[in-house]
């Protein structure tokens, strides 16, 4: 079962906080935004998430609450929040009509070449740069998910409660890195390596993360086989492989 509150929080802070990274990672999202001054929309979903992403330079940042934004969109529920996401619900600005322009003609691009990466034609994934861009931003997604997850689902939260406080890393070789910081029963995703673990998990290839990613290959087999390296607190490890189970059922 999915529950559409934990679905609205990681659509929200998880799959929509991508394009923080998407704009890092590829040029032509960040080429398109253009704007000489800094704009920023604030999505506030009733009994759920709130947040407000500013769009600057070439680039994007997100930030909780939305009580600085330009442009605020309101959603009466959770559902029409993930409706949003799932290109089923067109939602009416409360604020900043004059900005229009700027949803349709650059947010709304950015967000389906966000779509264009996260969920790729087969053909694209034979392009190397593409390939790599698009796990890469999987990966923060996933990453990302695993705390809204932990924080939101009910089953989750019986995995969150099992992890002791300290720092996972989690994290591809030579590739992207973040760190699942757990404190009294809540997580909190950091898009940057931990620089004191208490326990990590590394996969061993770019390639090896997409074919887990995309359910080809099985986590338990790739951990007898060394291609998932695990070290410090087994625990932690066991309940973080938990959660990705729950991650797949969300991001699916």
């Amino acid at each position: 079962m999915i529950d559409q509150k934990t679905l609205a929080y990681i659509n929200l802070y998880a799959v929509l906080g991508t394009l923080e990274n998407l704009c890092e990672l590829v040029p032509e999202a960040s080429a398109m935004l253009t704007n000489a001054k800094p704009i920023s929309i604030g999505f506030e979903v009733k009994d759920g998430p709130s947040a407000t992403i500013t769009f600057n330079n070439g680039k994007c940042r997100m930030e909780q609450g939305v009580s600085k934004c330009d442009v605020k969109l309101p959603f009466s529920s959770c559902e029409k929040f993930n409706g949003l996401i799932d290109g089923t619900v067109t939602p009416i600005p409360s604020k900043g009509f004059q900005h229009i322009k700027f949803l349709l003609k650059t947010f709304t691009p950015l967000t389906d070449l966000l779509s264009k990466y996260m969920r790729p034609d087969p053909k694209d994934l034979k392009n190397k740069d593409f390939f790599e861009k698009s796990t890469t931003l999987m990966f923060y997604t996933i990453a990302v998910a695993i705390s809204q997850i932990a924080n939101n689902d009910k089953i989750g939260q019986f995995s969150a409660d099992h992890i002791v406080n300290g720092e996972i890393g989690f994290s591809i070789k030579n590739g992207p890195a973040a760190t699942i910081r757990a404190k009294d029963g809540r997580l909190i995703t950091i898009k940057q390596a931990s620089e004191n673990p208490r326990a990590a998990m590394e996969f061993a290839s770019i390639e090896l993360a997409r074919d887990l990613f995309d359910g080809n290959i099985n986590a338990v087999a790739c951990i007898g086989t060394g291609a998932i390296t695990m070290k410090g607190m087994i625990s932690m490890i066991d309940n973080l492989n938990r959660l990705l189970d729950r991650v797949a059922l969300y991001l699916a």
